[in-house]
């Protein structure tokens, strides 16, 4: 069983930057394929950005050019660098590992200001 904590979520204005973290209770980094989705109210829940063994990432087509996704694994930390946030950001914001099964987090809310 792996457990994933998210943080980092808050309030801000739009043009604004949250870093986003997922801890994970133990090393999974160095063997899970790790991502970013996020669910704002009344919508699916969709995917933001993925962070593939090998070093590959990819970005939904919404948050390209404005969001960075990395990997500690020295840490077992997964972050979620944003940038030039707008109000339609504003959702529940949640970590997953997928590799053998797959593990989610809480969830951290980040709201955006227009």
């Amino acid at each position: 069983q792996v457990e994933l904590v998210e943080s980092g979520g808050g309030y801000v204005q739009a043009g604004g930057s949250l870093r986003l973290s997922c801890a994970a209770s133990r090393s999974i980094f160095s063997t899970f394929n790790m991502a970013w989705y996020r669910q704002a109210p009344g919508k699916e829940r969709e995917l933001v950005a993925i962070s593939l063994l090998g070093d590959i990432t990819k970005y939904a087509d919404s948050v390209k050019g404005r969001f960075t996704i990395s990997r500690d694994i020295a840490e077992n930390t997964l972050y979620l660098q944003m940038n030039s946030l707008k109000p339609e950001d504003t959702a529940v914001y949640y970590c997953n590992a997928r590799g053998f099964a797959s593990y989610w987090g809480q969830g951290t809310q980040v709201t955006v200001s227009s």
